[in-house]
Order: structure tokens, then sequence, then C-alpha cells
């Protein structure tokens, strides 16, 4: 484990440091997100269809 000595003998340990990658979007995420995105707004648009309706 990687440590330092610091000023009076005291030991410094620290956490090895998962390797970095950059994480690519595949083309089909953009498709579900849209598919996502459009049960929500049917799903809020129901809600409030239902709650103007109770309102009456």
């Amino acid at each position: 484990m990687p440590y330092t000595t610091e000023e009076g003998g005291r030991l410094n340990n620290f956490a090895k440091e998962p390797k970095m990658y950059q994480a690519e979007a595949s083309s089909d995420q953009g498709k579900k997100w849209l598919w996502t995105a459009g049960a929500a707004l049917l799903l809020i648009a129901g809600l409030l269809v239902i709650a103007v309706s109770a309102s009456h």
C-alpha cells in the first residue's frame, strides 16, 4: 500500500485510485431515453386529466 512518511516519523496511507476511463454511449440509449420521456409525459398527462375530472 502506498504511504508517505511525514515529519516526526508518522505514516500517511493513501487509498489506491481506480483507473479512469470515459464511458461511451451506445446508439440504443437515445431511443430508450425517448421512450422513457414519452411514457413519463403520458403518465403526467393522465394524472392531470384525473385531477381535473375529480375536481369538478
